[in-house]
């Protein structure tokens, strides 16, 4: 039983070595970055949807991509109920809206239909939108993923050519114990993570007060800790909220508002990366 342990131990080590993987880039794309983090509620299609459109703001060309096959939410997001359309039956023709290519698995089904499949179909579902999509001509595309370190993940960091990784996290200690394991994930398949997002990092009160709700310091701590940059704190904002309710996300709509200006830092930072 030991040997056969030891067997499977190196078997896993040759599976995730990085130098194993043959990674293809999305077609029609220069960058691909994901919006990620190993525990849920904590903001990624938030974040991934309006540092999009910072990234737009600041020049590129910009394609959004929901990978969270279970729990779309782009559709809400961007305020988008249309079908993708293909015109020779093999290849789907993203959806756009502000300038932005978008698609998303919430688009092919009804809003209150439940995704209700195995690892393989996840796979075939998450290959269809990375191969069989006309994206055009993009600058960089945002993925959002979904939670976990599950099929979705594994997808990309062996098949998908990444350019780097943006991992999103409440400063609260539960939520940090799934990103650690996140951040190891990507150390071990060879994904760079260009940093990490403190996220409803405050909120600010009537008084002008900052309340950390959801304690202070830990996301920073952990960057330390993994020796990855630390890219900047996102507060809780009734703005960014009823933004993104009316599908039209804060950065787009308003960037010169207090948090959008948040969000074109942390672009800068990231677009740095790319050159």
């Amino acid at each position: 039983m030991t040997e056969k342990k030891a067997e499977m131990s190196q078997a896993m080590k040759e599976k995730l070595a990085p130098k194993k993987f043959i990674k293809n880039p999305i077609k029609g794309t220069k960058y691909t970055l994901l919006i990620s983090s190993a525990k849920g509620g904590v903001g990624k299609s938030t974040f991934a949807v309006n540092i999009a459109f910072a990234l737009q703001n600041l020049g590129l060309k910009i394609g959004i991509l929901d990978a969270d096959v279970y729990g779309p939410s782009l559709p809400k997001l961007m305020n988008l109920n249309e079908k993708p359309q293909s015109k020779d039956g093999k290849y789907l023709v993203p959806l756009e809206k502000y300038n932005a290519q978008c698609m998303s698995m919430g688009f092919l089904v009804e809003e209150t239909t439940p995704m209700i499949w195995r690892g393989p179909m996840v796979i075939s579902a998450i290959k269809t939108m990375t191969e069989k999509v006309l994206w055009k001509n993009l600058d960089v595309i945002v993925i959002d993923m979904p939670p976990g370190t599950g099929d979705t993940q594994l997808t990309f960091a062996q098949q998908i050519k990444v350019d780097g990784a943006v991992i999103i996290s409440t400063p609260q200690d539960l939520a940090l114990l799934d990103v650690k394991r996140g951040i190891e994930m990507f150390n071990k398949t060879g994904i760079n993570i260009i940093g990490l997002v403190d996220n409803m990092s405050f909120f600010k009160g009537d008084d002008g007060k900052e309340y950390k709700i959801f304690g202070d310091g830990g996301v920073e701590k952990t960057a330390s800790e993994y020796k990855k940059e630390f890219l900047g704190k996102v507060p809780i904002h009734q703005d960014l909220r009823n933004a993104n309710d009316n599908g039209n996300p804060l950065t787009h709509s308003n960037p010169d508002h207090e948090v959008s200006l948040i969000f074109k830092k942390i672009a800068e930072k990231i677009k740095l990366t790319f050159q």
